[in-house]
C-alpha cells in the first residue's frame, strides 16, 4: 500500500480513483496529476513503480492537501 501526503492508498483501485482519497484532490486534479506524472489513469496503484510513486509525490507536494488545506478552510470559515 502506497503511502502518499500521509494517506495510506488502497492498492485495488485505479490511479484516479486511488488519489481521491487524499482530502484535497478530486477527480480532475487526479487525472491532471497521472497526466503530468505520465502514468495512464487506468493503471492500479498497486502496480505504479517506485519512481511512479516519487513523481506522484513531487507534484502533490506543489499543491495544497490533507492538514494544511483543513486548516486554511477552518481558518476561513472561523
Amino acid at each position: 500500500m502506497a503511502r502518499i501526503a500521509g494517506v495510506d492508498i488502497p492498492n485495488n483501485k485505479r490511479g484516479e480513483i486511488a488519489l481521491t482519497y487524499i482530502y484535497g484532490i478530486g477527480h480532475n486534479t487526479a487525472q491532471k496529476i497521472l497526466t503530468e506524472a505520465g502514468i495512464n489513469w487506468d493503471t492500479k496503484a498497486q502496480d505504479w513503480t517506485d519512481d511512479e510513486q516519487n513523481t506522484i509525490r513531487n507534484i502533490i507536494s506543489a499543491l495544497k492537501v490533507e492538514g494544511e488545506l483543513r486548516s486554511e478552510t477552518q481558518t476561513n470559515i472561523k
